[in-house]
Parts: structure tokens; sequence; C-alpha cells
């Protein structure tokens, strides 16, 4: 399986969440340098929830789109 984890070079946001009984994880990078992780259900939705609203598509990269 390919590493989906965001970098600066492959900006994104990756959700993991194994099973229902464990924790989801998160993590993002933007293209605009910012960075951020979570741990828990809870959590993990507020950093979505804040990427959805400040960075992906956002303020996507002039000439892409997210």
């Amino acid at each position: 399986m390919a590493d989906l984890t965001p970098t600066s070079a492959t900006p994104g946001l990756h959700v993991s969440k194994p099973s229902p009984s464990e924790p989801a994880t998160a993590s993002a990078v933007c293209h605009c340098g910012a960075s951020a992780s979570a741990k828990g259900d809870v959590q993990v939705g507020a950093l979505v929830a804040g990427w959805n609203a400040n960075h992906g598509s956002a303020h996507a990269a002039p000439g892409t789109t997210r």
C-alpha cells in the first residue's frame, strides 16, 4: 500500500480509522506551509472542518484544484 501521509511535496489531508472501536487519526499539510495532526474522532472531525474551511480548496495553489 502506498504511503498516504501528506508532506510538503504532496500536500493534502489523510484520515484513518482502522476499525469502529479504534480512534480516528488524521494528518494534514497544506501548500501554504500549515500542518496539523489529530487523534480521536472529535479532534479529527475538528481538523477536517478546519481543513475544509481554511485550506485545501479554500486556497488551492494557482493552477490546481483539490
